[in-house]
């Protein structure tokens, strides 16, 4: 299963597979504090935390270095993580986007991208957003994701932290697809 294709983009983004080549441009995104202030990890932005998170993107084989579709800027990142063939289960995740991006399209287009993509292989798709990121809480519920509940998630070399679990299968993916074209 190919979890970074080379070809998700739109009129906003372009979704990049991750490479050991762009530590340098994505670091220079997340060495801002205020990104993590809201995540799990606060901490991110110092380079030694940060060098533990792209370690761990690397190792999902399902990472992308989202960059600005007009200005081939690095802006974020986002993955694919934990397929379960069996379960016909992916989930998206740990994602995050540099603040000039905050409140402008390219969150949704990411998300959007790759849940089209997804729901071709899978039938679910979870995503875990930490307990304090109300923002990102929010982008979930404008995505029309069901919140599941609540679960401690270990993250890679991390400790475990409270989250909450949404869901977006393809009956209601493709509900809200048809809502919305109306």
């Amino acid at each position: 299963m190919n979890w970074q294709p080379n070809f998700l983009e739109n009129d906003f983004v372009k979704l990049v597979p991750l490479t050991e080549g762009h530590f340098e441009q994505l670091y220079t995104v997340a060495s801002d504090p205020l990104i993590w202030e809201q995540h799990p990890n606060k901490n991110r932005y110092q380079l030694t935390v940060f060098k533990n998170f792209f370690e761990g993107a690397l190792l999902s084989k399902g990472a992308f270095l989202i960059v600005d579709a007009k200005t081939n800027e690095a802006i974020g990142s986002s993955r694919f993580c934990n397929y379960n063939p069996e379960k016909k289960l992916v989930e998206i995740g740990y994602t995050f986007y540099a603040r000039k991006c905050w409140g402008k399209p390219y969150n949704k287009s990411t998300k959007q991208l790759m849940i089209n993509y997804a729901l071709e292989k899978v039938n679910t798709i979870h995503f875990f957003v930490g307990a304090e990121n109300t923002r990102s809480q929010k982008a979930m519920e404008k995505l029309g994701a069901i919140k599941l509940g609540e679960v401690l998630m270990p993250y890679y070399g991390e400790p475990d932290r409270l989250n909450f679990q949404y869901q977006i299968d393809r009956n209601l993916w493709e509900a809200n697809s048809l809502k919305t074209e109306n």
